[in-house]
C-alpha cells in the first residue's frame, strides 16, 4: 500500500502539491493524470525519495521494491538480453555467488532461492518482454550501443518490467513506443501482478490497462475507481453538481445577508438577524470552478482545391541507398478527402513512406503522379529540434509574414493555441506541448491539401489531444497519421494501411483486429466489438451530419474572415497615407477624407469581429453537441 499524507511539494519556489493525501491499495493499477506541468513527475520523485517534501510524508511498507525506467538509456557493448537479465539484481548476485561458493549449505540455499524466484526461466521471460517491445531474436543479441536513443529507452523499459518491482512507476512509457509496442504494454500492465502507478495521456491505455485513476488537480490528489472514461464522466457530473451547489448557496447567502442588512437595527428582529449572521458564518463557501479550458488547434484550409487522386503511386520503390529500397512495388492512390492511419512496427518504413509523400525522398523506380498545385505539410517529433531556440513564436511566424502588421502576425500565432505570454517566450523555454503546437502551426501555415502527422501527441496532455482530434476532423484536406494513440486514430481516420515487410497495403480489419494480430489477445467478444463498431460508425455519421448542417455557417464565417482581411489591408493602406506629413499640406481635403474612412473602416472591422466571434462560438457549440 502507498500512503501519501498531507504532502506539499515545491519546485523552484512554485507550489505543486499543497497538503495532498492519497491511499493507493496494494495491487492497484492506477493512472496518474493531470495537465502538463501540474507536478506528476515531481510526485514520482517524492515517492522514490529523490525529492524532499515541504510538509507531510510518503509511506510504503518495509522492503517494498520500487522500480522505474532509468532516465539514461543503456549504451554499453553488452547484448540487450544481458542488460535486461541484470536488472534482476538478486538473481544476478546469486549467480555470481554461486561461482565462488564452497560451503555446501550455502550452495544449497542459493539453488533453493534461485528456484523460488524462477531464475531458470529468466532468459525466456526477458526475451518475451524484449520481443513484445519490438526486438527480434537477432536484435536481442546486438550491443545496446548499436541502437538509437529511442530504442535504448525501450531496453530500459524492458529491464524494469523484467525486474518486476512491488511498486512499478511508469512515466509516459508510450512516448518512445510505436502502436504495436503500446498494445503489448497495455496487455502487460493489465496482467501485472503488483501495484502500478502510471503517468500517461493515452486515453485507451488508461481505459484498458488500469483499474483506477489518481487525478492531480488544483494541487490535490483524488482517487477514482474505474478507467479514464468513467473518471471523466464522474468528474463532469461532480463539477456540474458543484456549480449548481455554488449558485444555490450564493442565492441563499444573498437572501440571508439581505435580511440581516434590513432588520439588524430593529429590536423586534434583532434575535432573528443574529441567528442569520451565525448561519452565514457557518456556511462554508463552495469554490467556483477554475476555467482551465484547453486552447484549440486551428489548421488553415487549403487555398486551392485539387482533384483526386492527389497522389498516385504505380510500382514505386523508395529507399535511402540506390538499389536498396526500403519499400517496394507500391501501387496506391490518395484522394483529396482521405483519412489514413499508417500501421506497422517501427523500422518497417512508415516514416520513409511519409517522406516520399512529402517530397523529401524521390521514387527510385516506378511512377509517382502528383496533382498540380498540391501542397503537402508534414509534422514529425524530431523536427522540434529544428526550432530556433533563442527565437520566440512571434519571431518564427514573422519570418513567414515579413510584410504583415504585428497584429496580424500575433493573430496567426494565437491560432496555434499559444497565449500572449507564450508568444514572447524563447522556443528553448517552451514546454514540449507548446513546441509541438508551434511546429504544427508552422507546418500547416500555407494551408496544405495533405497533412502528414508522425507521432503528433507525444508531448500533448489528454485535453490537448482531444483538441487535436477536433481540429483534424474539421480540416477539409487529406490527413495521414502515424501514432501510437489509438483514440486519436479511431476518432480521426477511416482507412488503415499496413507497412510491413517492405510493402504498403490496405488493412481490412479495424484496430481491435490489429491488436489481436499484434498481441494474440482479443479484448472484446465478437458481439461487443460489433456493437462498438456500430456505435463508432454512428458517431462518425452524426459528426458528418453536424458538419454538413453547419456548412452554411462555416461558409459565412470564412466570408467574414475574408472581409476582415480586406478591411485590415485597406486600413493599413489608409494609415500609411495618413502617416505622411506632406499630405496635410498638399491635400488637406484628402487627409480629412482618409481620416473619416479610417474611422468607418475601424467601426466596420469591430462589427465584423463581433459577428465572427458569435458565429464561431455557435459553430464550436454545434460541433461539440
Amino acid at each position: 500500500m502507498l500512503t501519501i499524507n498531507d504532502l506539499s511539494l515545491r519546485i523552484a519556489g512554485r507550489l505543486l502539491l499543497d497538503h495532498a493525501s492519497l491511499t493507493l491499495p496494494a495491487g492497484a493499477k492506477a493512472g496518474l493524470v493531470g495537465r502538463n506541468g501540474t507536478g506528476k513527475t515531481t510526485l514520482f520523485k517524492a515517492i522514490t525519495g529523490d525529492l524532499a517534501s515541504e510538509t507531510g510524508s510518503v509511506s510504503i511498507p518495509k522492503n517494498t521494491r520500487i522500480g522505474q525506467v532509468a532516465q539514461e538509456a543503456p549504451g554499453t557493448e553488452e547484448p540487450l538480453i544481458e542488460i535486461v537479465l541484470k536488472a534482476d539484481k538478486e538473481r544476478a548476485a546469486l549467480l555470481e555467488e554461486e561461482k565462488t561458493a564452497t560451503d555446501p549449505h550455502r550452495i544449497a540455499e542459493i539453488h533453493i532461492r534461485l528456484a523460488d524466484i524462477d531464475a531458470h526461466s529468466a532468459e525466456a521471460r526477458a526475451a518475451t518482454i524484449l520481443a513484445g517491445l519490438g526486438f527480434d531474436d537477432a536484435a536481442q543479441q546486438r550491443p545496446a550501443s548499436s541502437f538509437s536513443g529511442g530504442w535504448r529507452m525501450r531496453v530500459a523499459l524492458a529491464a524494469v518490467l523484467f525486474s518486476e518491482p512491488d511498486l512499478l512507476l511508469l512515466d509516459e512509457p508510450t512516448n518512445y513506443l510505436d502502436l504495436e509496442g503500446t498494445l503489448w504494454l497495455e496487455n502487460y500492465v493489465a496482467k501485472y501482478p503488483h501495484t502500478v502507478l502510471l503517468i500517461s495521456h493515452d486515453r485507451d491505455l488508461l481505459n484498458r490497462a488500469v483499474n483506477s485513476i489518481v487525478h492531480l488537480d488544483q494541487r490535490k490528489l483524488t482517487f477514482w475507481r474505474g478507467g479514464y472514461d468513467q473518471f471523466e464522466r464522474q468528474l463532469s457530473e461532480q463539477r456540474e453538481l458543484q456549480e449548481k451547489g455554488r449558485v444555490k448557496q450564493e442565492a441563499a447567502r444573498k437572501h440571508l445577508q439581505s435580511f440581516v442588512d434590513r432588520f439588524r437595527a430593529k429590536a423586534s428582529k434583532a434575535r432573528q438577524a443574529q441567528s442569520r449572521i451565525k448561519a452565514l458564518e457557518k456556511m462554508k463557501p463552495i469554490s467556483a470552478l477554475v476555467d482551465d479550458t484547453v486552447r484549440p488547434f486551428s489548421f488553415p484550409e487549403p487555398v486551392k482545391t485539387v482533384a483526386s487522386p492527389i497522389i498516385a503511386l504505380d510500382r514505386v520503390n523508395v529507399g535511402y541507398q540506390p538499389g536498396q529500397p526500403i519499400l517496394k512495388n507500391m501501387t496506391l492512390r490518395i484522394d483529396a478527402d482521405d483519412r489514413i492511419a499508417l500501421l506497422g512496427a517501427n523500422g518497417n518504413g512508415k516514416s520513409t513512406f511519409a517522406k516520399l509523400l512529402a517530397g523529401r525522398l524521390k521514387a527510385e523506380t516506378g511512377t509517382m503522379t502528383i496533382a498540380p498545385g498540391l501542397k503537402v505539410a508534414i509534422f514529425a517529433q524530431h523536427q522540434l529540434d529544428d526550432l530556433r531556440p533563442e527565437e520566440n513564436a512571434y519571431e518564427h511566424v514573422r519570418r513567414m509574414m515579413p510584410e504583415a502588421p504585428e497584429s496580424k502576425v500575433r493573430g496567426k500565432v494565437a491560432q496555434f493555441g499559444l497565449s500572449t505570454e507564450k508568444m514572447n517566450t524563447p522556443a528553448k523555454d517552451l514546454s514540449g506541448g507548446e513546441k509541438a503546437r508551434l511546429l504544427m502551426g508552422l507546418a500547416a501555415f500555407d494551408g496544405p491539401n495533405l497533412f502528414i502527422l508522425d507521432e503528433p501527441t507525444n508531448h500533448l496532455d489528454i485535453d490537448s489531444r482531444e483538441a487535436l482530434v477536433h481540429a483534424l476532423n474539421e480540416f477539409p484536406g487529406a490527413v495521414i497519421v502515424i501514432s501510437h494513440d489509438r483514440h486519436l486514430l479511431e476518432a480521426t481516420v477511416d482507412r488503415l494501411w499496413l507497412v510491413k515487410d517492405g510493402q504498403v497495403n490496405t488493412y481490412d480489419g479495424d484496430l481491435d483486429d490489429y491488436k489481436t494480430l499484434v498481441t494474440g489477445v482479443s479484448s472484446n467478444s465478437r458481439e461487443k466489438r460489433e456493437a462498438e463498431k456500430a456505435s463508432k460508425a454512428e458517431r462518425r455519421r452524426e459528426a458528418a451530419a453536424r458538419r454538413a448542417a453547419l456548412e452554411p455557417l462555416a461558409r459565412e464565417i470564412r466570408a467574414t474572415e475574408g472581409l476582415m482581411d480586406r478591411l485590415r489591408k485597406r486600413m493599413d493602406t489608409v494609415e500609411d497615407e495618413l502617416a505622411n506629413p506632406a499630405l496635410y499640406e498638399k491635400d488637406p481635403i484628402k487627409a480629412t477624407r482618409l481620416a473619416k474612412e479610417r474611422s468607418e473602416l475601424s467601426a466596420q472591422l469591430s462589427r465584423n469581429e463581433e459577428k465572427w466571434l458569435e458565429m464561431s462560438a455557435e459553430y464550436e457549440q454545434g460541433i461539440a453537441e
